[in-house]
């Protein structure tokens, strides 16, 4: 990077095109960027007169980043582009017909795919200009079923882009329950004695009988979501699922990390991403820490009783590592037990085979659950609908995972 740095000023040459390459390269891995973000940015790190690597970092972050959830794509971003070495290599592996052998590959960070694409874009359009080799694809997965089991945190920006296609498509559940209030019709099951009577006072002197029945509704949902730097990548898509959740009944969304945040109004807009950003806008710890005690402990405080009514169910969306404080945790999850329906908690951890509830934090909330299940790809949230739609979760209890360990 020094030798970029210290080729040209910023007014012109090296510095400046490399500058315009790296937005261009973000906006392609989804970060929003205009023509106005450049040239701020080459007005900044001509002003700033950086000296090291860190200053050169901050300044194009203090001008290219207006959200928390874009500082991972541009840490990504920054560390692959502006690096000493090795930036040339890539280029050429990728264009070389035959990559050179490579040792074990390490699982792809989250938001790697998303970079590298926007990095690398160039690139791959050359190759696509290469001739065509015809494979027999009648054993192979389809690129929908690919989809499907990819992990959120892999995929590229084309890719999430698809996936949230096709969660507004997902089935949503159907799991209407008996009320205990009733509507005129339906099924004679009570004499509606106002409507009746009224019906009396009419001319003709014969008395005709008018019912209500009880009122089938499905219950309403509260999503308690973790927005801590761990469970980013996992968030927005699930954000998604919640906003097309909202179109068939009654979601409440509360967001926390260091503190809890009410973003129900928020996730009313019509358009999901106009949505995302209102919800990213009102939470301010977002990518930040978490305390998933003290969240849980305001939300029985302020919130429970006004929106854990109909029999409401509750869906806890983190990772449950939590360290601090483990003797108020149980309580507040005992507590938040009680007054729901169920609690289904989805973790993206248990995408991993060998997964094992041995962090304090897990081992304190599974006992107060109903469901514990993944939530990492489309498929998981097909089986989170299914679930939805279910009295009971056997297949899921988290009770025979805590009997299993021992």
């Amino acid at each position: 990077m020094s030798a970029i740095l210290e080729a040209e000023p910023a007014e012109g040459g090296v510095l400046a095109q490399n500058i315009i390459h790296f937005a261009r390269a973000l906006r392609e891995a989804g970060v929003p960027l205009g023509p106005g973000a450049v040239i701020d940015a080459l007005a900044a790190v001509e002003a700033a007169g950086f000296g090291d690597r860190e200053d050169f970092y901050a300044a194009l972050h203090a001008v290219f980043v207006k959200k928390h959830e874009h500082s991972l794509l541009f840490d990504q971003a920054f560390r692959i582009f502006w690096k000493r070495k090795g930036f040339i290599e890539k280029l050429i592996a990728m264009l070389s017909p035959q990559a050179p052998s490579q040792p074990e590959p390490k699982a792809p960070e989250a938001g790697a795919s998303r970079v590298a694409d926007a990095l690398f874009k160039s690139a791959r359009d050359h190759a696509k200009q290469a001739p065509a080799i015809e494979l027999d694809a009648r054993m192979t997965m389809s690129g929908v079923e690919i989809l499907r089991r990819k992990d959120f945190a892999q995929m590229s920006a084309a890719e999430i882009e698809e996936a949230r296609k096709a969660i507004s498509r997902l089935a949503m559940p159907e799991d209407e329950r008996r009320t205990r209030r009733f509507a005129p019709g339906g099924r004679p099951a009570r004499i509606d004695a106002r409507r009746s009577f009224r019906r009396s006072l009419q001319p003709g002197g014969v008395i005709d009988l008018e019912f209500r029945s009880n009122i089938d509704r499905a219950p309403p949902i509260v999503a308690l979501c973790d927005i801590s730097g761990s469970m980013n990548e996992y968030t927005r898509l699930f954000l998604h699922f919640l906003h097309a959740l909202g179109e068939t009944r009654r979601v409440s969304t509360f967001l926390f990390g260091t503190r809890l945040t009410n973003v129900t109004r928020a996730m009313r807009a019509r358009d999901p991403d106009d949505a995302l950003k209102r919800c990213s806008a009102l939470a301010v710890d977002w990518s930040g820490g978490t305390r998933i005690g003290e969240a849980l402990a305001r939300f029985n405080r302020d919130w429970s009783r006004r929106v854990l009514a109909q029999g409401a169910i509750t869906l806890l969306f983190t990772d449950g590592l939590e360290r601090d404080n483990l003797d108020r945790l149980k309580a507040e999850m005992e507590r938040l037990g009680k007054s729901s329906r169920r609690i289904i908690w989805v973790n993206p951890l248990l995408r991993y085979g060998d997964f094992a509830a041995k962090a304090g934090g897990i081992r304190a909330m599974l006992p107060y659950v109903d469901s514990f299940r993944p939530i990492h790809n489309l498929a998981s949230m097909a089986d989170l609908c299914r679930a939805l739609s279910e009295a009971k979760d056997l297949a899921h209890d988290p009770r025979a995972r805590l009997l299993a360990a021992g």
